[in-house]
């Protein structure tokens, strides 16, 4: 049996008093993933590992099924990773953002979701400007990039950017990080102290709004209304991490792939042996193209026996705080994703096993992620159905898989 993973970023939410105290799940009209709930089992997982920060990357790896408190080091490396950048030993690499600064307040955390193109003029800018031997910019998508520090000391307190919309930045300044006595640094690691570390980093924050406030694609931004991209923020980060391959785990993965328009899954497929592939018009954003997500989808899956097929829309709107918007995103992953690829592969020779799930909520309420269970599905031919009949999250309480941690969830979908 072939397994496709369609997951929807930040899609789980919280009761809505405007809809009726209904989830967005709940409220979206979502037919596709309500017949795969009724034909197939439901659950909820937990993604979040005590201690560990609710991004998408420990998300991401926890249903993937990986031992976070073993490979965990961080965004950083894994976005290196997905954008070519080879991580040698003693090289940390962190996710550095391109932010909006309005006076002292972190305006938003993607400089109102700048071009790649726009981006990597201001990121080369910053390469020749801040660059040397020790610190090294490259250009990854839209509004996420990545800072490399030789000999830096990964035991720092860094705030990631989309937790702290409207908040001064100052505050949030990097610090080293306190209780690290159990954390190591690899052989051939750090040679700066962290705060030695962290002097740097935020000597680099605000040497950048020193050299982006004037910059020619600011002014023009400006210009035109658009937020400026006016200083970078750098987060999350740690080493190259030691991941096994999936097919190591699963030994009928032979070969894989991962769709994703967002560095840091492609890092993750890329430690975990999937092989990348790259969809014209997959913007990670709500005009995303979702047929040509699907389409290369099913492609693979006649070739691989695996496919991670990750759609970000639903958390960028839970991030700005938009439930119409979020609501329209679950729609579009239900008519325009999981709909086509059931109708698509139900009646293939070789079976494929579907499962839809997000990777964490990301509450409108809130604007950042949360630690909560998520709700999962899965379907595949000849599968027994539970009792349950809608795909959501008070529904999934009710599931016959229960709540499941760690690698239960992974290991139950690919025992079929």
């Amino acid at each position: 049996m072939k397994h496709i993973i369609i997951l929807g970023d930040g899609m789980a939410d919280w009761p809505v008093k405007a809809l009726g105290n209904k989830t967005l799940l709940q409220a979206a009209d979502t037919p596709c993933m309500d017949k795969l709930a009724r034909m197939g089992r439901v659950g909820r997982l937990m993604t979040v590992a005590e201690g560990f920060h609710p991004g998408s990357e420990v998300a991401n790896m926890s249903v993937m099924g990986y031992n976070l408190p073993k490979v965990y080091e961080g965004r950083g490396p894994l976005e290196a990773a997905s954008i070519g950048v080879d991580l040698q030993p003693g090289e940390m690499a962190m996710r550095c953002n391109i932010v909006c600064i309005e006076g002292d307040l972190i305006k938003n955390h993607s400089a109102g979701h700048i071009t790649t193109e726009e981006a990597d003029v201001l990121i080369q800018y910053l390469q020749e400007q801040l660059g040397d031997e020790r610190v090294h910019f490259y250009t990854g998508v839209q509004y996420r990039h990545l800072l490399v520090i030789k000999g830096g000391d990964k035991r720092i307190d860094c705030t990631p950017p989309h937790d702290v919309p409207l908040k001064p930045f100052r505050p949030l300044l990097v610090k080293p990080a306190e209780g690290t006595e159990n954390i190591t640094v690899p052989e051939g690691g750090a040679d700066l102290t962290p705060s030695q570390t962290a002097d740097l980093i935020n000597s680099l924050i605000l040497r950048s709004q020193e050299l982006l406030k004037n910059h020619p694609i600011n002014l023009q931004r400006i210009a035109e209304g658009k937020d400026p991209a006016n200083s970078i923020w750098p987060w999350s980060p740690g080493y190259r991490p030691q991941m096994e391959r999936l097919s190591d785990k699963f030994p009928q993965v032979e070969r894989g792939a991962v769709i994703s328009a967002v560095d840091l899954i492609n890092g993750i497929g890329y430690y975990a042996g999937l092989r990348r592939i790259t969809v014209e018009g997959a913007t990670g954003l709500y005009d995303t193209n979702y047929e040509n997500k699907v389409a290369a989808a099913l492609d693979a899956l006649k070739t691989d026996d695996f496919v991670y097929l990750h759609i970000e829309a639903s958390d960028e709107a839970g991030h700005e705080g938009n439930i119409p918007l979020k609501i329209m995103t679950i729609e579009n992953l239900d008519k325009r994703a999981v709909g086509p690829i059931y109708e698509a592969v139900k009646d293939w020779d070789e079976p494929v096993a579907i499962a839809v799930l997000p990777d964490h909520p990301t509450p409108c309420e809130l604007r950042t992620h949360t630690n909560e269970p998520i709700p999962f599905l899965i379907w595949y031919p000849g599968i027994e159905p539970d009792e349950v009949q809608n795909y959501d999250e008070v529904s999934a309480c009710n599931g016959s898989y229960g709540l499941m941690k760690e690698d239960e969830f992974i290991n139950e979908f690919m025992k079929h």
